[in-house]
């Protein structure tokens, strides 16, 4: 790093880019902003930005009262709710760090980040004890559990000890705090990524790296006070892809929507509806249920305002032309990860792109993970490191590094061989860029499938697979093979009314756009396909099931 012409005398002061400055902007000016919580039983909680900033400032107060220190890191165990949005400010604004906890995740992986992060203290839901009693006898060095309840702490089943009541230390707490002038590259939270390749990784992330992330994030999805921004994706996960924080930056009324999973989707369609939401993101698992909802509904909804941030995996074409058709609705793709805080790519067309391509080769395009997003460095290299040109066909792994990618991971040895020596991040996922700067994700590199020398993309098959009208879940795995190394083998899962579905027809509808060495060896017809804890495929654990599929004799 070379210093050029100081802008400022050393000693100035440095204005902080830090969360307190963040949240204290955004009460300022849109303090009657309402925010809407979905409580246990389906009714709706409503108060307002001032409001909840009150408590974030009692939360600050109360968590000194117990104990926690700047620096301490506290674990978090809790659904999408206005609790869970108060602790995204009030934790972090007087300094301590918030290890988000995947309460999806086993105990035995749990216990090691809680053990790993050396996490103090757990605030946890009251339905969400059991994960923590589960994992108790296993983290020794916890101090305390902070449990969200409406009810008096006698009245709550548990064997933790020793035991606050979230509510009661709010209101015994002063409304007003003195914000920390807080260095902004200290820990704002950390997360860890969901160990499908060994032990979960920590990745801090600083106040810093956020505050620019929320900027980048809020500005590029168009972001602003009008919206009515629906939180789905879980807070737990990568900070709810930054979707609060950008919401908050602007002023957005939000809506946290609770306990839920697949078989709330209805309700939430309906919350969707009557509250006018303008934005959500969810995985594509999400959206998929949500459209076979939409697809039974005899009055569709009017989504036409409505921006749906895709991420995890890529959107099936099926499934953000089902949700156009339907709704009006615009799936946005967007491509991220842990070490790149969410959203690296958005998929927009760029206004020539609309004048020069037909309809059909605009939905081409939004199979695509998208354009890289100002302020990254992204690169494709080959095995050797080199860098591969921007023709759309070149693959390699697919690098960043920028102001909020990471550049370590805490306390493993994993840092080395996960990040090149110029602070490049390794996704560990192959893809190309286009002459346009639109990225294509071909695989994950362990995914890809090796068959007689030639190399195939499972995501390519799996959404082909998903454009069939009678197949409504679709993963291709490679699977050690005696002759071809390995071979693509189709899990398939059936719509309603096609459960007599034959192999042939799925072969030949794949067979109009693939060549016959790129066929599935064999179709199974499956009742579920095993996902991961947020949502992605888990092919680690079906590559581990049907691994001797084909060499069985």
């Amino acid at each position: 790093m070379i210093k050029g012409f100081p802008a400022e005398p050393e000693e100035s002061i440095i204005y902080q880019l830090n969360v307190i400055n963040f949240i204290k902007h955004a009460i300022r000016n849109f303090a009657r902003q309402e925010i809407i919580s979905r409580k246990l039983d389906g009714t709706l909680f409503r108060y307002t930005y001032k409001e909840s900033y009150e408590r974030m400032q009692r939360l600050a107060n109360a968590l000194e009262s117990i104990g926690v220190k700047v620096a301490d890191r506290v674990g978090v165990i809790a659904w999408n709710t206005h609790q869970h949005y108060e602790i995204y400010y009030g934790l972090p604004g007087m300094g301590a760090v918030m290890v988000t906890l995947n309460l999806r995740l086993a105990p035995q992986e749990l216990a090691y980040i809680v053990n790993h992060s050396e996490t103090k203290y757990i605030i946890v839901d009251e339905d969400l004890i059991p994960i923590a009693e589960n994992i108790a006898n296993l983290c020794d060095k916890v101090k305390g559990y902070i449990i969200i309840t409406d009810k008096d702490l006698k009245n709550v089943k548990t064997n933790l000890n020793p035991i606050y009541s979230y509510e009661d230390i709010l209101s015994k707490a002063l409304p007003e705090y003195k914000w920390l002038n807080l260095d902004e590259n200290s820990a704002y939270a950390a997360c860890y990524t969901t160990g499908t390749t060994g032990k979960p990784k920590g990745v801090y992330y600083s106040h810093r790296n956020l505050y620019l992330q929320t900027m980048m994030f809020a500005a590029y999805f168009s972001f602003s006070v009008k919206d009515v921004v629906l939180q789905l994706v879980p807070m737990f996960h990568v900070l709810g892809w930054s979707i609060p924080h950008a919401s908050t930056y602007v002023g957005a009324k939000l809506i946290f929507s609770g306990k839920w999973n697949l078989n709330d989707v209805e309700e939430l369609t309906k919350i969707m509806v009557q509250e006018k939401v303008s934005l959500t993101g969810g995985v594509p698992a999400v959206f998929m249920a949500m459209l076979e909802v939409i697809k039974k509904m005899v009055e569709k909804p009017d989504f036409r305002r409505t921006r749906l941030i895709c991420g995890g995996s890529e959107p099936p074409i099926a499934l953000m032309r089902g949700f156009w058709d339907e709704t009006g609705g615009e799936i946005i793709h967007s491509y991220g990860s842990t070490e790149a805080m969410s959203n690296s790519t958005i998929n927009s067309f760029k206004p020539w792109l609309k004048k020069e391509l037909s309809e059909e080769e605009l939905w081409e395009l939004k199979k695509k993970q998208g354009i890289i997003v100002s302020g990254l460095d992204a690169k494709v290299v080959d095995e050797n490191g080199n860098e591969l040109p921007h023709d759309g066909k070149s693959s390699g792994e697919i690098l960043f590094r920028g102001p909020w990618v990471t550049t370590s991971y805490y306390k493993t040895a994993h840092t080395k061989s996960s990040f090149t020596e110029d602070g490049f991040f390794k996704s560990g996922d192959a893809g190309c860029i286009d002459s346009e700067g639109y990225l294509k994700i071909t695989d994950r590199i362990k995914d890809v499938i090796k068959s007689g020398g030639e190399w195939i993309s499972s995501i390519d098959i799996e959404n082909s697979l998903i454009s069939h009208p009678g197949v409504l879940e679709a993963a291709i795995i490679g699977i050690p093979h005696p002759k071809w190394d390995e071979r693509p083998l189709a899990l398939v899962v059936l719509r309603e009314g096609f459960q007599s579905m034959k192999k042939e027809e799925i072969h030949g509808h794949l067979a109009k756009k693939f060549a016959k060495w790129q066929l599935p060896e064999e179709i199974l017809f499956v009742e579920s396909i095993p996902r991961t804890s947020v949502g992605k495929l888990n092919k680690k654990l079906m590559r581990s099931k049907y691994q001797d599929f084909f060499t069985k004799s």
